[in-house]
């Protein structure tokens, strides 16, 4: 086959892949589903199936990756922060204090959804701008109504102009992954033989602060560090 799908030849190997997660058969759904990713053809519908077919495998790593990154992508069925919650529960690691030490950017920009933050700021602003040129042009008697209007969309896309900053700021320098690995060490340096700090598992979500090499320094949710094996990880 030719390495691109028409729309026509993706939506059949989508429905194939969901047959085959239908009956059981996670492994040819998982190929069906990497296929269309590897072609160009992906998004959170792709995404999501993957990970709940790698959930039904046992794939816990693989699993939370892909319904993370179809949650990232834009994702916000409840079967997807089902499905979520199903992998935390399995999770080998339950690290205590990941609410309170979250970072406070972070949760904003989790809790917003980034596409609706954006337009919002740019239908209020340019529609802000657009009355106050209307103010300009109108008759005395209905300047103080468009005036008022137009501040009105001032003052909503203000907010929205620095939720906007705060989402691409997050996007530039907080880079989160999924360790994949079913077990991986923590050392305090990043060196094959440096002391092992802690452990983690499949399935967690973590923080890259950093690479040297083969290695990186990650943070856990309770703020804990320490350098892994960069092949351990995945980016989201």
């Amino acid at each position: 086959m030719s390495g691109y799908y028409t729309p026509e030849e993706a939506q059949d190997v989508f429905l194939k892949a969901n047959e085959a997660y239908a009956r059981e058969d996670y492994a040819a759904a998982q190929e069906g589903y990497e296929k269309l990713l590897s072609r160009g053809h992906g998004g959170p519908d792709v995404l999501y199936n993957l990970g709940t077919t790698q959930l039904a495998k046992g794939d816990l790593g693989r699993a939370v990756l892909a319904l993370e990154q179809a949650k990232k992508q834009g994702g916000r069925a409840p079967d997807l922060e089902a499905n979520l919650a199903v992998a935390r529960a399995r999770q080998v690691d339950k690290v205590v204090g990941a609410a309170a030490d979250e970072e406070f950017l972070p949760r904003v920009t989790a809790a917003t959804d980034g596409s609706l933050v954006a337009w919002t700021f740019l239908a209020s602003w340019v529609g802000a701008l657009l009355l106050l040129l209307a103010w300009r042009l109108s008759r005395p008697g209905r300047r103080t109504a468009v005036g008022l209007l137009s501040a009105v969309l001032l003052l909503v896309a203000l907010p929205s102009g620095v939720l906007l900053a705060a989402h691409a700021y997050v996007e530039q320098t907080v880079h989160e992954a999924v360790v994949l690995a079913p077990t991986l060490v923590a050392r305090e340096l990043p060196q094959p033989g440096a002391r092992s700090i802690f452990e983690v598992h499949a399935g967690l979500k973590v923080r890259l602060l950093e690479e040297t090499g083969r290695f990186v320094r990650i943070r856990l949710p309770n703020g804990l560090e320490g350098w892994t094996e960069r092949e351990g990880v995945s980016e989201i």
